[in-house]
């Protein structure tokens, strides 16, 4: 295959929209727009990559050799909306990178790793099932508060409005998963 799909989970309620569950849906449209190439200062497209949506599963834009995804359907039934894409473009689970929030990561950090299990990450597990396989690549950004006195249950904090504070963060990691896919640009 000559494309890699980058696929950014999230939900597609816009209440959701930018949400720490949504992180994976706001780092690869981050980088999506970067990818496009830089009409401004930071580098950011002034025409933002135009999204074309596929049978209501999912929405992409095509950016050199990689194939931007983000699932329309909800973080739970992720798994048949990037088994579609996989079909629809020809790739398999070695041609995608998902990238999503990880709630036993500290905010400031991510991890990139290929195969593993879902971590109770309930998309990754739809992922899984839908494609009965572990072998792709994750791109696995930290959502949680460091040196949390008391550690909260994931569902406590997952769908909170990302703070201002921790938008500067997140988009000091988007650069750096950026900076880490550029070969694959």
């Amino acid at each position: 295959m000559d494309h890699t799909l980058i696929i950014g989970l999230g939900n597609p309620d816009p209440a959701l929209e930018t949400t720490y569950h949504n992180v994976g849906a706001l780092a690869m449209q981050w980088i999506a727009e970067h990818a496009a190439g830089g009409g401004t200062a930071d580098g950011k497209s002034d025409v933002p990559p135009k999204f074309r949506t596929h049978r209501n599963s999912f929405s992409y834009a095509k950016i050199g050799n990689d194939i931007f995804i983000r699932p329309l359907v909800f973080m739970n039934e992720s798994g048949h909306a990037v088994h579609e894409a996989m079909r629809a473009f020809g790739a398999g689970a070695e041609d995608i990178i998902v990238i999503h929030d990880d709630s036993d990561i500290a905010i400031g950090d991510f991890k990139r790793a290929t195969g593993g299990g879902s971590a109770g990450h309930n998309g990754i597990k739809s992922i899984i099932d839908h494609l009965h396989t572990e072998n792709f690549t994750r791109i696995r950004i930290g959502i949680r508060k460091p040196n949390e006195v008391r550690r909260k249950k994931a569902g406590d904090f997952v769908l909170s409005p990302i703070t201002g504070a921790d938008k500067k963060i997140f988009e000091r990691i988007f650069q750096k998963i950026s900076g880490s896919l550029a070969p694959a640009f």
